[in-house]
């Protein structure tokens, strides 16, 4: 089974993969992944994602081949290279910009492709903070998710969570950043402070050059005021990396609103509990 799309999976499967990283996370070592290679493309700037895929794979008593992505734009069609990459690798996870390139690896793979991060999506980061917040919140699933900021690969991949578990989602930036969508989930605003007070989950990403402009950080950046103004026990959950006085300001970090640095720990379980559900389906 490839991990491409959120889109790809029903909730029920979401929620095995959910019960998995909570064996992983809390069970005694076991090297479940000994005798496997994984067959890595990740940038040299790739930081959270890279070290917990690696070291994840390492805990699992498991082994990975590195390359840059670069490798993946070769004349030779991708069809081709997975067909010999096979032979020797048990999955392949890539972080590139094109989706499409995944995809055509996939179609002729008989081993798992992962999505490690695209241009258009970034399922394994999006799931980590699901699960961070089922851990801390029962009630997950019944909570409004906020996302403020322009149509991205961040904003996309919370809409298709929120298709795939009915999650109510709002969508908050200016009406020519929206996302193009008629979902009944997807809840497109360009107020900001008109839908905090319906909010129990704030998300943002770090905004491209032609939104830092004073017009758009005075009316979409997430303030520790306008954090008060959110639901009780909201939390902040901005994407990393996430830029002080950008997306959000200096004092709302430094708040108990920020869900923290602590958040993204459980990435690595998320992400080992992908390649084993994966591995076995």
């Amino acid at each position: 089974m490839h991990f491409l799309d959120i889109t790809h999976f029903t909730s029920e499967q979401i929620l095995e993969i959910f019960e998995l990283t909570d064996q992983l996370r809390y069970r005694t070592s076991e090297p479940l992944l000994q005798g496997k290679t994984m067959i890595l493309f990740f940038p040299d700037t790739s930081l959270r994602t890279r070290i917990s895929f690696e070291k994840g794979i390492r805990d699992l008593g498991g082994e990975y081949i590195m390359f840059p992505p670069e490798a993946l734009e070769k004349k030779e069609t991708p069809g081709d290279m997975v067909r010999y990459l096979e032979n020797w690798g048990d999955g392949i996870i890539a972080r590139y910009p094109d989706l499409s390139k995944l995809e055509e690896l996939s179609a002729h793979a008989t081993i798992p492709v992962i999505n490690a991060m695209t241009s258009h999506n970034h399922p394994c980061e999006i799931l980590a903070d699901l699960y961070a917040l089922r851990s801390t919140r029962d009630n997950y699933r019944d909570l409004t998710y906020t996302f403020v900021g322009p149509a991205g690969n961040i904003s996309r991949t919370w809409m298709e969570a929120a298709k795939v578990l009915n999650l109510s989602f709002n969508h908050v930036c200016s009406a020519d950043q929206r996302i193009d969508s008629d979902h009944p989930n997807y809840n497109f605003h360009n107020d900001l402070d008109s839908v905090l007070p319906e909010s129990d989950v704030i998300l943002t990403d770090s905004l491209p050059v032609t939104c830092l402009t004073q017009e758009y950080i005075g009316a979409y950046q997430i303030t520790l005021d306008r954090m008060k103004r959110t639901r009780p026990g909201a939390l902040l959950n901005p994407c990393p990396p996430f830029f002080r006085n950008e997306e959000v300001s200096e004092d709302v970090i430094a708040s108990p609103y920020f869900a923290g640095f602590g958040f993204k720990k459980s990435l690595i379980y998320l992400q080992q509990a992908i390649l084993l559900y994966c591995l076995s389906h």
